[in-house]
């Protein structure tokens, strides 16, 4: 297959460029203009329509861009829009020009946590934020635009590759940091999600992308199981087998600028029901993360 994949210079889009080679297809990788690599802005739509058509030929156009800065979104709802929103408009209209299917990447962000069990794909989205608000507007788009298309929903991603949007640095190299620089370190404990390796979404994506018979839709694509922060950087320190002494942190004790839900756990039930499923546990992905990044 000939993929095309938007946002390749980025955490996850380094990942499935690579997926897709290793797996003997084609690549051609579309940034956002840092890189030196092709250059596309999904929230211009004769930038969208000018790049994908001279790439007809691709099977299948993969898009990880996004602006998911959640703070960065809070403060510029409108750029927030233009580029979750309006971008996925531009994607789904050009795709179905060149009569290629979308799969386009979304976030657990879109629930608000008080299901308080994991979300399946049917349950009503009901977003706490800005990120959230637009990138289920980037939803909407699709699911009533885009002839053929998959949707993706990832959780608490992190990668080998930085994420220029964050600062270059994920939760699990963070928290590597501090216990190098401090006796103690403290981490929430109210916040459950299921932290999930950016290889492991990739594994996915290309899975999803070489069954000819996947049904056009909505997905979830996690880890399989769930913790807390705390309970994350517990994983983290007793694999790397640091010292540090990790406690929770008393409630309020770090100051929330944006409302994050509580829960967002996702059930891949729309890959299990089609068999399609290769979501490791997260437990498995973080052990191999440490070893690729840091040889333990």
């Amino acid at each position: 297959m000939k993929i095309a994949v938007i946002g390749a210079n980025g955490q996850l889009g380094k990942d499935v460029c690579e997926a897709f080679v290793n797996n003997g297809d084609e690549v051609i990788e579309l940034d956002l203009g840092r890189s030196g690599k092709e250059q596309i802005n999904i929230a211009e739509m004769d930038s969208v329509s000018k790049t994908l058509k001279e790439y007809a030929a691709v099977d299948l156009v993969v898009n990880t861009a996004a602006f998911h800065n959640v703070e960065g979104c809070e403060k510029d709802p409108e750029k927030a829009f233009k580029v979750n929103g309006v971008g996925s408009i531009n994607l789904s209209l050009v795709c179905n020009e060149i009569d290629k299917p979308l799969l386009h990447i979304s976030t657990d962000y879109v629930f608000d946590g008080q299901k308080k069990k994991p979300y399946v794909e049917s349950d009503r989205p009901v977003p706490l934020n800005v990120y959230g608000n637009t990138k289920l507007s980037g939803e909407h788009f699709i699911e009533s635009m885009a002839k053929k298309y998959f949707v993706l929903r990832v959780s608490g991603i992190y990668g080998k590759n930085p994420c220029l949007a964050k600062g270059g640095m994920n939760f699990v190299d963070l928290m590597l940091k501090l216990a190098k620089e401090r006796p103690e370190v403290r981490v929430v404990d109210d916040e459950v999600l299921t932290p999930t390796f950016t290889e492991d979404i990739a594994a996915q994506v290309v899975k999803l992308a070489h069954s000819g018979d996947a049904q056009y839709g909505l997905y979830h694509a996690t880890a399989e199981g769930s913790c807390s922060w705390y309970e994350f950087a517990r994983e983290i320190f007793k694999l790397a087998k640091s010292e540090v002494t990790l406690k929770k942190a008393a409630p309020g004790e770090f100051a929330i600028t944006v409302n994050r839900p509580k829960y967002s756990v996702l059930e891949n039930k729309f890959l299990k029901d089609q068999g399609l499923n290769v979501m490791p546990p997260w437990q498995d992905g973080l052990k191999r993360y440490l070893q690729v990044k840091y040889g333990i």
